[in-house]
């Protein structure tokens, strides 16, 4: 039994956590609420805490003349790791729990139970700040419930405050499906909660040296899979402000919500000095004086600029080639070629935020725009888009979903235009593009538009199941005709690897008769799991 959380079992919480996880990991796949083969939240959560495990591995042991402890210097590479190495929204969220978690004990000299259980309020508030619109039902509710049970705990018995959260953990995602009515649906708790119920259970593995690895819990009145909530971007605004700012940890949290009440693209950066810090603040509002004033209420703000885009001129001669660039994350050799050769950096699919990161520096750009592909790398594009502002890069985000989109707004980029106008141009094009994929049911489900079987062809519009049915020529052909009776002139055709020879060709026809004023472009994309890949302009 241990009494205190030390360096030493920092690190075998690391590697067991990691260890658990890839024992659970095709579990937590399997805990996707559709019925499509790329369900994969327990592999993201592997490959975030891999990168944790080996942020920690590169560290021989050394620690800063000055500054944490060796515990805290340990959790924050930890957490550090996990943020370059974050895949998908579960990743994001638990590399903002293990960076609060390090953020609460690093300065402390021991940690107990009283200081688990701040701690993991501090992982609890960083995770829900993180996210705009927080859902409860999710991975936000089970840490915000151990977090709870720690607290009520109140006892400095380490090993037995951590079993209290990770049992209170375990009790909040069995009532998930209560709160999310799409995990309800599908008979499932929720996934990225179920992983960090391991990884609590894994700490109360090395505190006491005795496993305590429990299944996932059935939910009650279990139904099979129809639809999941989307995401929104955000609006647009007039000014950019900028600031540094002398302030407490707790003030900084206040200011992080009121600017984000004012507007978007917020940054908020510290030097990591306890207990009063530097922070660079950055945000778009069209508020500027209510921005600066949420800074005085904080702490010391100084170095204040503002710029209004309207007047922003661009680079002497006009926008140089350097200056701006696109990066999309691709999904098969096809779609690569296509984004490549319309000038785009390409990165292939499911990339952690260091690598998005990467790639946005390698363009040499100051002003560059992510095309994600994907709702989990999106929020993965939004952390690597915070952490480019470090290094002075301007990143917008548009939020596209599928490949088809991301073609739609590179087919608009525009470089004599003023680079904001062009991202804005940029996602009016993409969200203008309806985009459907057919896939084959990977097992039995009842989603909105029937049950379905493994083997059965689905085709999913907008992410959700429309049509069932047996013939993926015919499927596909189906689905295109729902989409035009809609309204569209052009219509893209992406193959994926295994789509059969001539399936293009057919759609194409098909089209062609039904819809004779209607035009088709088709392309070899190679993506996994989807034969086709349609999009409707």
């Amino acid at each position: 039994m241990l009494d205190t959380l030390d360096a030493a079992a920092v690190r075998r919480w690391c590697a067991g956590g990691l260890a658990a996880l890839k024992r659970h990991q095709g579990e937590i796949d399997q805990l996707n609420v559709y019925p499509v083969p790329d369900g994969d939240t327990g592999t993201n959560l592997v490959l975030t805490l891999t990168s944790a495990q080996q942020a920690l591995a590169m560290d021989l042991d050394t620690l800063p003349d000055s500054g944490p402890t060796a515990h805290g210097h340990a959790l924050r590479l930890m957490a550090q790791g996990a943020l370059l190495g974050a895949r998908g929204n579960s990743g994001v969220i638990l590399s903002q729990i293990l960076r609060g978690f390090a953020d609460q004990v690093a300065g402390m000299p021991a940690v107990r139970g009283r200081e688990l259980a701040a701690a993991l309020r501090s992982g609890a508030d960083a995770a829900y700040t993180a996210v705009s619109r927080p859902v409860e039902g999710t991975l936000l509710t089970v840490v915000a419930a151990a977090a709870a049970a720690a607290e009520g705990a109140d006892s400095d018995n380490l090993p037995a405050v951590a079993g209290v959260a990770a049992r209170a953990a375990a009790e909040a995602l069995a009532r998930t499906p209560e709160q999310l009515p799409a995990l309800a649906r599908a008979g499932v708790v929720d996934a990225g909660g179920r992983g960090l119920c391991v990884l609590l259970d894994a700490l109360v593995e090395v505190l006491t040296g005795e496993s305590t690895a429990r299944p996932a819990p059935t939910p009650r009145a279990a139904r099979p899979a129809a639809t999941v909530a989307r995401e929104t971007g955000s609006d647009e605004y007039a000014y950019e402000v900028q600031f540094l700012l002398d302030a407490r940890a707790e003030a900084v949290a206040g200011l992080r919500r009121a600017l984000d009440a004012l507007g978007d693209s917020l940054v908020v950066v510290g030097d990591g000095r306890e207990p009063e810090g530097t922070w660079n603040v950055h945000v778009h509002v069209n508020d500027v004086g209510a921005a600066v004033e949420a800074g005085v209420a904080a702490g010391r703000p100084y170095r204040i600029s503002v710029t209004r885009f309207a007047d922003q001129p661009e680079p002497p001669g006009g926008p140089a080639v350097t200056g701006r660039a696109a990066v999309v994350v691709a999904t098969g050799g096809g779609i690569a070629e296509l984004f490549a050769a319309e000038g785009a950096t390409v990165v292939p699919g499911n990339p952690s935020t260091g690598e998005l990161l990467d790639a946005v520096r390698s363009t040499g750009a100051a002003r560059v725009v992510v095309l994600p592909n994907d709702a989990n790398t999106e929020a993965v594009a939004s952390a690597a888009a915070r952490e480019a502002h470090r290094f002075g890069i301007k990143v917008s985000v548009v939020p596209t979903r599928s490949p088809v989109q991301a073609l739609a707004a590179l087919a608009v980029r525009d470089g004599d235009r003023r680079f904001e106008d062009d991202v804005i141009a940029m996602a009016e094009a993409a969200g203008a593009c309806r985009y459907a994929e057919v896939c084959h049911a990977s097992r039995e489900a009842l989603t909105v538009a029937g049950p379905c079987r493994p083997g059965d062809v689905l085709a999913l519009v907008e992410g959700e199941v429309h049509l069932i049915g047996t013939d993926l020529t015919d499927t596909c052909a189906a689905v295109v005709d729902r989409m035009l009776g809609g309204g569209g002139e052009m219509v893209t055709l992406l193959a994926g690897a295994d789509a059969p020879a001539g399936l293009t060709d057919a759609v194409r026809a098909h089209v062609a008769r039904r819809w004779p004023f209607v035009e088709v472009h088709a392309y070899p994309g190679g993506q996994p799991f989807y034969p086709l890949l349609v999009g409707i302009e």
